[in-house]
């Protein structure tokens, strides 16, 4: 399970051509012991949904996890045992009788699976964490044997997770969350080099979640059969729960980042990741995590906005029409939803696009898996003591299963290759894997990197201090960095040096400026003269047209005590259109020791004020009042004297003064004033205007664009490809006219007659807590176990009306055209 918090929500507008979903109302109260029924779902059209069993929670507890055995039997965990049940036929509910508890002392399973006859449990409950087989002995079917294979170290909701066998069956893979140690493997096909590796300071959350926990955060791990010797295959995630393969053998997780986060430039929205040999996601706490785009971590494959991540699998076997037989389902806790990710081949690796395939309210979905006998879909809900039930879905049609396809791509089969260097020194790694530092693909150049790293530096070193092909030369110079001793820090510079920034693509210049981050968190700081020749080089270069560039740059040459840095950072704070710059720019002037003016001291201090009317997460604000006591405390007396006013001045709760404001005059725009405008006039237009537009329109509150923004709204930086121009506009200006079912709020109808309309953000004792105000996730409604009478789909969108009433035709049109540009500010669009 994962830690569940309340998640901000933000208002959404539909840029989506998802199937529609049908819709249902609920006439009446659900008994407090019985599971969401059926006439609550919505689902895609086709599929069907039963409730089999309401699980009595006071003698069978909550189940959590779910695996079938060679009989086609179900074997399910809660906190209280084990239980083992025979599914009954379409149409029947499962009765009581069916139901057997395994008498052996083990409960709480966060992984269970039955394979090679044997009982694999992954136990999380106190004095009982690890790795069990329970199996039976003298053949009467009846478990009666209960052997710790390997005992593990974790905590609660982020201790030990999944596990699942490898697709030839010969080994074992699980997941751990956070909390959770590496169960001292005997191997790593990571190197075992990780750190923390961020220059400046890191603050923890503010919320006081995950102190003190470091690198490598979450991690997956194989085993032999026994549980006998383990290799470490990949870390930085916060907290997966549950990892699949699909049928090419690729592994798949679902990882939520830290929803107080929300709001912040260091939030990542809930991912799938592709789980790859020696990997690193880039996971750390509290401000510390890496962006997407460090080199010596990877991407995801897809984002999927806030949410709890829990059970996973994918459809083979399923009697589902065959798109959905190979796609990948994921359970979403805290907001009761089941998505459906259609997966492509992306190079070396895989993207992902995903679509609602059920909700309801409430749904705590905990464990999803296909039966290997009736084709069907079964899923079970509960945790955190909440109401359980075991659902089965099937489809009305019940398609035959078809083989599922497999695709290995020619970078694939590269990057495997280069993966059997992951084991450890191998006289043959280097030659093997340099001419592959170079590759085009991003996936194949990480495991080239990986598998030079594990050969002893001394080997290549001089090779990668020597190397001059782009981007080959910015992996080997990455490797040193990571692995080689402070004696190579002035050669390594040297090399840094000999690299042109103006002939390298935006990648690549982040990956040059990440090497030297590494060399200077690895290797210690430079020499003077080492010091200068690097501020020499880079300073031409700050501020840049490029929001990751500027964050890059500010935070080394701050580092470096560059002359100017200073006060070209709080020029950018005082400029960034978007919190999340703004918040990162603050951040990193938090650490500056030096090149501080009292104005530039003035306008920094002052910037807090106006953040305090910003909205984020559960620990937002808190970071807010971290990060700007962090700095006061490092003013003299003197200066905190001076600046007495600026430091003591009043919080600017009302947001809107501080966004970016349109010169106006504004009309009300109709689809039909707008589309003609739209068609002949995006020529010409403001890259820089329609961005400000993008905030003023309070857009970045919501929707993610380029990496920053809101995330619980659909991502629009890839609008522009999708979407035609009157589908654009007709989301934005008539947003209630299609809702994605995923965006859609609910109307909760209560027994005292008052309603609440919201969006379900957190569950747990019996509570269903809504959030009712979108500009404040802290504003709730708690509905008490007994006390819903009835609840609605919404038919309103969360998003308001009007919001392009306050721009001119300008403005419009540069919004328009910035929506459209998918991010490029070169396209023919503009200027």
């Amino acid at each position: 399970m994962r830690l569940f918090v309340r998640h901000l929500l933000f208002l959404t507008i539909v840029l989506a051509t998802a199937t529609l979903l049908c819709q249902v109302t609920i006439a009446q109260e659900t008994p407090a012991s019985k599971a969401t029924p059926p006439e609550r779902f919505l689902l895609l059209p086709g599929f069907e949904v039963e409730l089999l069993y309401s699980v009595p929670k006071d003698t069978q507890g909550s189940w959590i996890n779910l695996t079938a055995d060679s009989l086609g039997r179900l074997i399910v965990s809660s906190g209280k045992a084990l239980y083992r049940l025979t599914v009954p036929p379409a149409g029947e509910p499962l009765d009581s009788a069916r139901i057997e508890k395994i008498e052996l002392d083990v409960a709480a399973a966060h992984g269970l699976l039955y394979h090679a006859d044997s009982l694999y449990v992954v136990q999380n409950r106190r004095g009982h964490r690890g790795l069990y087989r329970v199996r039976d002995t003298d053949g009467d079917d009846r478990y009666d044997n209960l052997e710790l294979l390997r005992g593990m170290v974790g905590s609660g909701e982020h201790g030990p997770h999944a596990i699942i066998p490898s697709p030839d069956g010969e080994s074992l893979f699980v997941v751990g969350g956070n909390h959770t140690r590496i169960p001292v493997p005997e191997k790593s096909r990571v190197p075992r080099v990780w750190d923390e590796d961020f220059l400046l300071a890191r603050l923890w959350d503010a919320g006081g979640h995950a102190h003190n926990i470091m690198a490598p955060g979450g991690w997956v791990a194989r085993t032999d059969l026994d549980g006998a010797i383990w290799e470490l295959v990949s870390i930085g995630y916060r907290n997966s729960f549950d990892i699949a393969f699909n049928a090419s053998g690729a592994l798949f997780t679902f990882d939520a980042d830290m929803e107080w986060d929300v709001g912040t430039p260091w939030y990542r929205p809930t991912r799938i990741n592709h789980v790859v040999s020696g990997s690193d996601y880039g996971w750390r706490s509290g401000t510390g995590k890496w962006p997407n785009y460090y080199p010596d971590g990877l991407d995801r494959v897809a984002d999927m906005g806030p949410g709890s991540p829990t059970g996973i699998a994918f459809g083979y076997g399923a009697r589902f029409p065959q798109k959905y037989q190979e796609a990948l389902y994921v359970c979403d806790w805290s907001y009761g939803r089941m998505y459906v990710v259609h997966l492509e081949p992306d190079g070396a690796t895989w993207k992902g696009a995903f679509e609602s395939f059920l909700t309801a309210a409430p749904l705590p979905l905990t464990d999803v898996i296909v039966h290997p006998v009736d084709g069907a879909l079964y899923f079970t809900t509960g945790g955190r003591g909440m109401q359980s039930g075991l659902y089965r879905v099937t489809h009305k049609d019940a398609p035959a299963v078809v083989k599922p396809a497999t695709t290995v791509t020619t970078e694939a089969k590269i990057r495997r290759r280069l993966e059997t260097f992951h084991s450890g020194a191998n006289a043959d790694a280097i030659e093997e894997a340099w001419p592959f530092l170079g590759h085009a693909d991003r996936y194949v150049r990480f495991a080239a990197r990986v598998a030079v790293e594990m050969q002893p530096a001394a080997a290549w070193a001089e090779r990668a201090l020597g190397e001059t092909q782009t981007p080959a030369v910015l992996e080997a110079l990455l490797a040193l960095a990571r692995v080689g001793d402070s004696s190579r820090q002035s050669s390594l510079l040297a090399a840094l040096s000999r690299i042109d920034l103006s002939k390298l693509s935006e990648d690549e210049q982040l990956a040059l400026l990440r090497v030297y981050q590494l060399t200077f968190i690895r290797m210690g700081a430079p020499a003077k003269d080492d010091r200068d020749r690097v501020v020499s080089r880079l300073a031409p270069y700050f501020p840049s047209e490029s929001k990751p560039l500027n964050a890059e740059l500010s935070q080394l040459l701050i580092y470096l005590q560059a002359d100017g840095a200073v006060g070209k950072t709080v020029a950018l704070l005082g400029t960034a259109p978007t919190q999340e710059e703004q918040m990162r720019h603050a951040l990193t002037l938090m650490s500056a020791k030096s090149g501080w003016t009292l104005d530039s001291r003035r306008d920094y201090f002052s910037w807090f004020s106006g953040a305090g009317g910003y909205r984020g997460g559960h620990s937002f604000a808190g970071f807010i009042r971290n990060i700007k006591a962090e700095a006061v405390a490092a003013l003299t007396e003197e200066e905190k004297t001076t600046l007495k006013e600026v430091l003591e001045a009043p919080i600017i709760t009302d947001r809107q003064a501080e966004l970016p404001q349109p010169e106006g005059p504004g009309r009300e725009w109709t689809i039909e004033e707008l589309l003609p405008l739209v068609t002949s006039g995006l020529k010409g237009r403001d890259y820089e205007s329609g961005k400000k537009m993008f905030a003023a329109a309070q857009c970045f509150t919501c929707h993610r664009f380029g990496g920053e923004g809101g995330a619980s709204a659909p991502d629009l930086t890839t609008a522009g490809g999708r979407f035609n121009r009157r589908d654009l506009l007709e989301a934005i200006v008539m947003p209630s006219k299609v809702i994605a079912d995923q965006y859609r709020s609910s109307v909760f109808f209560l027994q005292d007659g008052t309603v609440a309309t919201g969006r379900i953000v957190n569950m747990g004792g019996g509570n269903i807590v809504v959030n009712t105000n979108l500009f404040d996730p802290n504003q709730v409604t708690r509905i008490a176990p007994g006390s819903l009478l009835e609840v609605q789909p919404s038919a309103t969108s969360m998003m308001p009306d009007g919001l392009l009433n306050r721009l001119n035709q300008d403005e419009v049109l540069d919004l328009i055209a910035y929506l459209l540009s998918q991010g490029d500010p070169r396209a023919a669009m503009f200027r």
